[in-house]
């Protein structure tokens, strides 16, 4: 079982948060060959949650039901469930009441939230990111692959050209990014691959890239609890 202690990390949404996720402690799950990286987590064992995930060679976590839904994103190896076989790039919604046993044969490394989904976003998505079509975004050096979109949420994966710079602009729903490559930078600070930032709603910032970057984002979702 989780810890008693981090049943409550990062919890609050008006707190602005970064971690490097490369040196942040794993902690085991109750599935062996199943560990994880605590981001955010509000619970139990059955928690609203973000993590960096780890299954082993050969690991399986017997068959759960993701009452509040689950997103996630395949960063190295294979994921697989009943439903498909989900190679490093893609990415993966299931939606709230949905049910599965998931394992790796070869093992991986994901980028979950768990309990994040509003009850009436029912759709499941399954995005091959390495095949699906990129669009130039709405500033010069930015191009921009669509993952999802629901209510005031969006997500995406925005490619940063070397040298691109935001105009600065406030989050009135939040933002959340988990740096892919590269190194991202704002006033608050320099984020480089691994980096997993959250900022509160209402937040202003204006980013920027000297060597470029890739990036997992998310806007519009954290002004209430789901």
């Amino acid at each position: 079982m989780v810890n008693t202690l981090l049943q409550s990390m990062n919890a609050d949404f008006l707190d602005r948060c970064v971690i490097d996720t490369a040196t942040a402690p794993w902690v085991d799950s109750p599935q062996p060959g199943v560990r994880r990286k605590l981001l955010d987590r509000d619970g139990g064992e059955v928690a609203r949650a973000t993590s960096i995930v780890q299954y082993v060679p050969g690991s399986a976590f017997s068959a759960h039901e993701h009452g509040g839904g689950e997103e996630f994103l395949v960063l190295q190896g294979v994921f697989a469930d009943e439903q498909g076989v989900y190679p490093a790039g893609t990415y993966v919604r299931n939606p709230p009441g949905s049910r599965h046993a998931p394992f790796s044969e070869e093992g991986c490394i994901l980028f979950v939230k768990l309990r994040q989904s509003v009850p009436d976003d029912h759709a499941r998505v399954v995005i091959d990111t390495h095949r699906a079509e990129w669009y130039p975004g709405v500033q010069q050096g930015l191009s921009v692959l669509p993952l999802h979109a629901h209510s005031t949420e969006r997500v995406a994966l925005v490619r940063w050209e070397p040298g691109t710079r935001f105009q600065r602009h406030r989050h009135y729903g939040g933002e959340e990014i988990l740096v892919l490559s590269g190194t991202l930078a704002d006033e608050e600070g320099v984020y480089p691959q691994g980096t997993w930032l959250r900022n509160p709603p209402g937040s202003v910032h204006q980013p920027f890239t000297e060597m470029g970057c890739t990036i997992y984002v998310k806007v519009g979702h954290l002004g209430t609890h789901p």
